[in-house]
């Protein structure tokens, strides 16, 4: 009865983690030498380990005098769950018979802590080991999975898979679920669809993973299908959706799924919805949804966003984004709590808005108030000081970056340093930038920064060595053709320029087709270059007309109005030499209305 009431007062101890009741038991078995018995022992293990108290715990199991395998199991496991794997791995080596339990513990705890390479190399040994028993179950597949999609490590993958069609798991949905998605983050979706289309019994869960699977792989077609397809709908899975597609470009297809989603009423949207929605709203520079966005998050968070640092950063960036720095200042001043993506965001908007002074004043003011940078920030800062022709200071932010807060460069900071440095015609120095960029770095944007300056600066030669080097990074990029030719063209190098435009029709390269929009009450009407003439040119020309006898201060002419072509033609010649900050503010005093004017990366 006494053992009885002790083994019930220690189990009890275990769901409640009552330590003080732990070890007063474990004094009692002490002094009525009760300790002895293997099962209580094992019983105080857990006690400690559920309690965090591992020096007991290890203490408890050293003084077992015989260890059967659950004793070993528990202690490896308390190890492994704590994240002390020399610890788990060294007493590992000292079990006399270790067994599936054993495995599954270390090897799930060691993915799930981000040890993806010792959990992998930890089933070779013993596979090697065991060569005539397989060691695994659900559990372990499942582990091994996950650590092999975050090693990108496929062949690792297809042989956790084939094991798993040995021991006849192959119809376990847990184990189904998360091989579709360890494919589609290994970039094999085919292998994820296939998968899929075995499985006689399909939860949410499995149709997510498999709109991810698609998503990752950039098939937004495929990955739209499979959820229209899909006959129950989770918050999660709306969210996989429209994240997928806002982070591919799609934009307007993630802001349609959105509204999709705001009118189902049997389903919420989650944090990370709306930050995806005003993520799409900041791509396509659509402050109006931006805001109903916003408005919504007041409402359904009773005004309490604040709490969230990272709403509150994804509707700075939003404004950022759309031109309207007022409210992004509005919003930054008042979150009491900021994080360095906070500051961020403030910089990069400034930044990106053309008012470098600000931003580099956002990033002094970080630096007062003891909030480190990362490597983002440098980006927005070293940006400001490219954009501002401030060569000198980009460069004193540079090393900054490196000696004071030892933040590794990497492809994004060099090319910043390359356009920096290509803005004031030091094109040889920029030169140097790039080959002394390490192996495996993106030279892209660094190669890009060469080009743009080459044509700025009149430099025929060095154009010619970039595009070179940027044909073949990215052969299927028209404008670095089209750029190419235009520079040929302007250096009277009539031959050579013809000579890239039979390379684009060889290729079937189409150059880009420029395109402004404007959205209205919900509605974005497209003008595309060289496009179909709208049903409503008439009306536009008028008011194009009236903005420009408004700009230059003439009376309304008498005379008929000119042709639709030299509306154009009047249109693209004024635009071009005039300030669009000055046609900004006039747009806003004749409409009555803001106007926001986003060209190309930069809003102004």
């Amino acid at each position: 009865m006494i053992n009885d009431h002790c083994g019930t007062l220690l189990s009890d101890c275990i769901k409640t983690k009552n330590l003080k009741l732990g070890r007063a038991l474990h004094a009692h078995l002490i002094k009525t030498a009760q300790i002895l018995d293997t099962f209580f022992s094992n019983r105080l293990i857990q006690i400690y380990s559920r309690c965090s108290s591992l020096a007991s715990a290890g203490k408890a199991f050293d003084d077992l005098s015989f260890k059967n395998t659950h004793s070993w199991n528990t202690m490896i496991s308390a190890y492994s769950e704590a994240g002390w794997f020399e610890t788990a791995l060294r007493l590992l080596d000292k079990m006399p018979e270790p067994n599936l339990v054993t495995y599954n513990s270390i090897i799930s705890n060691l993915s799930r802590n981000g040890f993806s390479r010792e959990a992998v190399n930890l089933f070779r040994g013993v596979q090697r080991k065991n060569r005539s028993v397989v060691l695994m179950d659900e559990f372990t597949v499942v582990g091994l999975a996950h650590a092999s999609a975050r090693l990108a490590a496929l062949e690792i993958l297809r042989q956790v898979h084939s094991v798993a069609l040995v021991m006849g798991l192959d119809f376990n949905r847990v184990v189904c679920n998360a091989l579709i998605d360890s494919y589609g983050k290994c970039g094999v979706p085919e292998s994820s669809h296939w998968l899929f289309s075995r499985m006689e019994e399909r939860d949410v869960v499995s149709w997510t993973s498999m709109v991810v699977a698609y998503a990752r792989s950039c098939r937004l077609d495929d990955s739209c299908r499979i959820f229209d397809q899909m006959p129950f709908k989770n918050s999660v899975s709306w969210t996989a959706l429209i994240t997928g597609l806002a982070q591919n470009g799609e934009g307007e297809r993630a802001l349609s799924y959105f509204r999709k989603m705001m009118h189902a009423n049997s389903v919420a949207a989650n944090d990370v919805t709306y930050v995806s929605a005003l993520s799409a709203c900041a791509d396509l520079a659509t402050i109006g949804r931006g805001k109903q966005i916003h408005c919504r998050l007041v409402r359904t968070k009773n005004g309490s966003i604040f709490g969230k640092v990272f709403l509150v950063n994804a509707l700075i960036d939003m404004y950022g984004k759309c031109g309207d720095m007022k409210s992004s200042m509005r919003l930054f001043d008042r979150t009491q709590v900021k994080d360095v993506v906070t500051w961020n965001s403030l910089i990069n908007s400034f930044a990106q808005n053309g008012r470098e002074e600000e931003s580099l004043a956002v990033f002094e003011k970080m630096i007062r108030e003891n909030v480190k940078p990362n490597d983002v920030t440098f980006i927005g800062v070293m940006s400001a000081c490219s954009h501002s022709g401030l060569e000198s200071k980009g460069l004193a932010y540079y090393d900054m970056m490196i000696n004071k807060f030892g933040i590794v460069p990497h492809s994004d900071h060099y090319a910043i340093i390359v356009d920096l440095l290509g803005r004031k015609n030091r094109l040889n120095k920029a030169l140097e930038i790039i080959e002394k960029a390490p192996d495996g770095f993106d030279r892209v944007g660094m190669w890009g920064s060469i080009l743009a300056s080459s044509r700025v600066h009149g430099n025929v030669e060095l154009a010619s060595k970039a595009a070179a080097a940027l044909f073949k990074l990215e052969p299927e990029n028209s404008g670095r053709y089209v750029m190419l030719s235009n520079i040929y063209a302007t250096a009277g190098r009539w031959e050579d320029a013809r000579g890239v435009r039979r390379v684009m029709n060889e290729m079937e390269l189409k150059k880009d087709v420029g395109c402004s929009w404007i959205d209205f009450r919900d509605v974005r009407c497209v003008f595309v270059a060289e496009g179909e003439l709208s049903p409503e040119l008439e009306v536009i020309g008028e008011v194009i007309l009236n903005l420009l006898r408004h700009l230059r201060g003439e009376d309304p002419p008498d005379a008929a109005r000119p042709s639709p072509c030299a509306l154009c033609s009047v249109t693209s010649s004024y635009m071009a030499r005039s300030s669009c900050v000055a046609a900004s503010a006039i747009l806003m005093a004749f409409h009555r209305r803001e106007w926001g004017l986003r060209l190309r990366y930069r809003v102004c």
